[in-house]
């Protein structure tokens, strides 16, 4: 179990890892401006999502925290109602719920990669 959690961790880091680099000095205007930048941080989004749902509940419960729910559902939001979602609302996914993610999964690699 711990070889295919940690391909999946590194799936989300990997990604929020990307967000972090091309949102580095960018503003929400930035965001609205451009329409590939918004395009490749919505499908970051929509990875990350993806990935956290083969997370199992043992692991992501270390980590009560963080809102694993609407990280699933996030990415059927992007897919099927993309219209209905605002450009202030991911802005503020990748601003303010990214880094707490982050900090959460690596903590979850540590625990599994420890002996």
């Amino acid at each position: 179990m711990g070889r295919e959690i940690l391909h999946v961790i590194d799936d989300i880091l990997q990604e929020i890892a990307g967000v972090e680099r091309v949102t580095a000095h960018k503003t929400l205007d930035d965001y609205k401006a451009d329409w590939l930048l918004r395009h490749a941080l919505q499908r970051a989004i929509e990875i990350i999502s993806e990935a956290s749902r083969a997370l199992p509940e043992e692991v992501t419960s270390t980590q009560p925290h963080i809102r694993w729910r609407a990280i699933r559902a996030i990415g059927n939001v992007l897919r099927h109602e993309y219209q209905s979602i605002s450009d202030e609302i991911i802005w503020n996914v990748l601003r303010d719920e990214l880094p707490p993610l982050k900090a959460a999964v690596e903590a979850i690699k540590q625990n599994i990669s420890a002996p």
